[in-house]
């Protein structure tokens, strides 16, 4: 499970490092447009799970995810051949609809076998391995340009997704029983999609996912833009790229132990707290714009992701607990609706990323703001 969603991470954070370059193959006249080569295949994960989800819970988990592969394949001689921005962000919505399909449907497989906090513990150990592929990801990508060119770095891309393929192919069996199975149908899936959009703890925790991986997606795509052109990091961007994603993964780490002691409402309400608090802090203290040391920033950043890390796993936990019996369909109906958000949010705050890292925080501000009001509202309903 692990490895398949690693391959989603590798396709996203190997490419940061030639985004430039990308940019100058492709013609892209704004250097803020470059940015859609990672929030657009976003795009194509949320959308994917509303084909893969229903599909699964009628053939079977394996199948899907070998259709998804390649899928992912297809679009990934799309984007090496791709001569614009059109073309490319063409290829990486395609990615991203073909990636969808391991990701959720890893979610699905653990679904299928595990429930409440040992669930949210076993999404914090295949998270941990997710977060660990991001460490290493921009520098394999710098490697690959350093010593090729852009295009190599999807050509490794592919060649790691076959082996992953393969790997699952051979040991991981499958895990919805045929008994199990429902047969297709758009009434299915709007019966589907009535009962999930039912739950006001299911899309509680929907809404607050797709607010918190939004302001996440927003660093994400400017990463880049902030290390290599406002901090003039372009060598050291991959190390410090590294060390930030060692904070979230420390972070899920101990979310799998803490997780079965106090519970995943308890972590998940001090986590947005915390979220909120380093968020306006970092506005009250460098409101006027001005980038702070780089030691400063990353101190700010580092904590943020701390705080990032404990929700994650704990939110599509939550908000999966309800609707184990359509996994399937829930996997890729509250995916949909959280990356779709997401996408929107980190469009939109990334637009304004050019000269300052204020921007990164107000957007991480106000989407703690909203997360905590949509929490108390759960809260309160629940009683």
């Amino acid at each position: 499970m692990a490895a398949l969603m690693s391959v989603v991470a590798l396709a996203i954070d190997a490419v940061l490092p030639a985004l430039d370059i990308i940019g100058v193959a492709i013609g892209t006249e704004n250097v803020v447009d470059n940015q859609l080569l990672i929030t657009m295949m976003f795009l194509g994960i949320g959308i994917g799970p509303l084909i893969f989800g229903p599909i699964s819970d009628t053939t079977g988990r394996k199948p899907v995810v070998y259709a998804g592969f390649g899928l992912f394949l297809a679009a990934s001689v799309l984007c090496v051949s791709a001569e614009s921005l059109t073309m490319m962000i063409i290829g990486r919505v395609l990615q991203g609809i073909g990636l969808s399909a391991p990701r959720t449907i890893a979610i699905a497989i653990i679904r299928d076998l595990f429930s409440g906090d040992y669930m949210a513990r076993i999404m914090s150990f295949v998270t941990v391995v997710f977060i660990l592929v991001p460490v290493i990801a921009p520098a394999l990508g710098q490697l690959i340009l350093d010593n090729y060119n852009w295009q190599g770095i999807f050509y490794v891309q592919v060649i790691i997704s076959i082996v992953v393929m393969i790997w699952f192919w051979k040991r991981q069996p499958e895990t919805l029983l045929v008994d199990k199975r429902v047969r297709f149908s758009i009434r299915v899936f709007k019966t589907g999609f009535t009962e999930v959009i039912r739950y006001k703890t299911t899309m509680g925790y929907t809404l607050i996912s797709g607010l918190v991986v939004g302001s996440f997606f927003v660093y994400l795509s400017a990463s880049q833009q902030i290390f290599q052109l406002q901090y003039a990091l372009e060598d050291a961007f991959p190390i410090i790229f590294a060390g930030l994603s060692i904070a979230i993964g420390s972070a899920i780490f101990l979310n799998g132990t803490l997780v079965l002691k106090y519970g995943m409402e308890k972590i998940i309400t001090l986590s947005l707290l915390g979220f909120f608090g380093i968020s306006i802090l970092y506005v009250v203290l460098f409101n006027s714009g001005t980038n702070p040391p780089l030691i400063v920033l990353l101190i700010f950043f580092a904590l943020q992701f701390f705080a990032i890390g404990f929700l994650f796993g704990n939110l599509r936990a939550l908000a999966m607990q309800p609707v184990g019996h359509i996994a399937g369909i829930a996997a890729a109906i509250t995916g949909f609706i959280s990356t779709l958000l997401a996408v929107v949010l980190s469009v939109f705050i990334g637009r304004f990323v050019s000269n300052s890292v204020l921007p990164v925080f107000i957007g991480f501000l106000a989407c703690s703001t909203a997360s905590i009001a949509i929490l108390i509202y759960v809260k309160r309903s629940n009683k």
